[in-house]
């Protein structure tokens, strides 16, 4: 799968307004439900914080990547989030997070999801990506930067 198979150009939201942990959840969520309206804001956000709960999925400098499994989805979804000042969001490295990437798979999709979190990873540890991620002037720029490198680095086999 193809970053630009996973993550729509609209499910971007390029200036986050939440404030804390929480928020940030229900904003990406309520951006997911506006894409996929057969979905439950609250229920995904339910997942999250029981998510958030087992341990923080701030992986730090400035990222965190909020996931969870439900059964309403038929395969991988997700949208990013930028955060101009950051939230406080318990991350490992115990810094504001700026940069968000959920991602909601379907119950059983132990394989898929897992890659598809460790190439959201791999993509998101890199500083210049980061760098051009909160340069970044408008969400067409965000989306064109995440999805650049489709052809190589971001491959997600079904095996």
């Amino acid at each position: 799968m193809k970053m630009s198979e996973l993550l729509e150009p609209e499910a971007v939201v390029e200036d986050l307004k939440a404030a804390n942990k929480k928020e940030v959840l229900e904003e990406l969520c309520e951006k997911l439900v506006s894409l996929h309206p057969t979905l439950d804001r609250d229920r995904l956000v339910g997942v999250l914080l029981d998510r958030e709960r087992l341990g923080s999925t701030g992986v730090g400098e400035g990222v965190a990547i909020p996931h969870g499994k439900i059964s309403e989805v038929g395969g991988l979804i997700a949208c990013f989030g930028r955060s101009a000042g950051g939230v406080e969001f318990e991350a490992v490295d115990d810094r504001p997070v700026s940069l968000f990437f959920l991602l909601f798979a379907p119950e059983d999709s132990a394989g898929p999801h897992l890659k598809a979190l460790a190439k959201i990873s791999r993509l998101l540890k890199r500083p210049s990506v980061r760098e051009d991620l909160l340069r970044a002037g408008s969400k067409q720029e965000i989306y064109a930067i995440l999805t650049q490198e489709d052809g190589e680095d971001l491959q997600v086999s079904a095996d």
